[in-house]
């Protein structure tokens, strides 16, 4: 018996030692690495970037309720043909004022049909003095047509539009853009690639005049634009609310192709005809973008350029 003992004794004592295991590493692997994270814990993801991007606006946004923005001044158009222009074209009317005793030729008889087609435009009958009065002398034609003020957003209002539809603003800002077709071919721009507002100047710029409106072949009606009393504070609130400032200029550092933070949260803010953007305005900007020209051409017009940038922006976030 003590001999077989010695003998298994031996055999044992050939090995050569514990064995170590796996301590549990291999059953670890095979778990896996649990639940795939929702899509705006990613980073780099597009629900990642407009969740932080709200969280910021959520932080900036103003606690007292808004009253919505400014409104513009009563405006008068004058002139058979402007007139007539105006209503066939949707901009906004309260009154239409028509001299006592005038020609019924065949152009007003059209306005007369446009405004009873309207349904909501007050018909008056004036004499020559009073609508001279009114126009302060201008050759009105005897027909004369008041436009309501335009009612202004507040600019946060925008930025409140695009997040209320899980969307990441696209803002259009215009310094010193002085005529109101250009103002009006950038609205219908800002429509067209499905940006969420424009932002305008008080002082030395366009506002929504009745030749903006027309320029905007009615996108006007669903593009609200925003007027502040100075740009480059607005453009600071909208980098604490998490908006990328892009400054559109010929001497721009990057080419707009090139810019990825088109594809977030962004503010391109068009310089005025001929000038660009003003000093402030420029130094405010996170980036400034300029447009590849291989034909040669110094500049674009403010209308052109912005749409060349609204649609590289909208290709960006397909």
């Amino acid at each position: 018996m003590a001999g077989n003992s010695q003998r298994r004794n031996r055999r044992t004592s050939n090995k050569k030692g514990m064995q170590v295991g796996s301590g549990g590493q291999r059953r670890k692997g095979l778990e896996g690495k649990g639940p795939t994270p929702k899509a705006e814990d990613r980073k780099k993801h597009k629900a990642n970037r407009l969740a932080n991007a709200k969280a910021k606006h959520a932080l900036a946004r103003r606690p007292a309720p808004r009253r919505g923005g400014s409104k513009g001044t009563s405006e008068m158009v004058v002139g058979r043909n402007p007139v007539y222009e105006a209503l066939r074209d949707g901009v906004p009317a309260i009154t239409l004022y028509v001299q006592q005793y005038i020609d019924n030729d065949e152009r007003v008889r059209e306005i007369l049909q446009l405004a009873g087609e309207r349904g909501k435009v007050n018909l008056m009958e004036a004499p020559r003095a009073e609508l001279d009065r009114m126009t302060n002398g201008l050759n009105h034609q005897g027909v004369v047509l008041q436009v309501p003020p335009y009612e202004y957003a507040h600019p946060q209002d925008l930025l409140d539009a695009a997040y209320d539809n899980h969307e990441e603003p696209m803002v259009v800002a215009l310094d010193g853009v002085t005529d109101p077709r250009n103002l009006g071919a950038i609205v219908r721009s800002v429509s067209a690639f499905g940006g969420h507002g424009v932002v305008v100047p008080e002082r030395r710029a366009a506002g929504m005049t009745a030749g903006a409106w027309k320029s905007s072949a009615g996108t006007a009606a669903r593009t609200p634009v925003s007027r502040v009393t100075n740009l480059t504070r607005a453009l600071e609130e909208y980098k604490k609310a998490g908006v990328t400032v892009v400054g559109l200029a010929a001497d721009g550092e990057h080419k707009v192709e090139d810019l990825e933070q088109l594809a977030g949260p962004v503010c391109i803010v068009i310089g005025g005809e001929g000038k660009g953007l003003g000093r402030l305005v420029g130094e405010t900007c996170d980036y400034r973008v300029r447009i590849s020209m291989p034909g040669g051409a110094e500049s674009l017009n403010a209308g052109v350029a912005a749409g060349i940038v609204l649609y590289e922006t909208a290709r960006r976030r397909k």
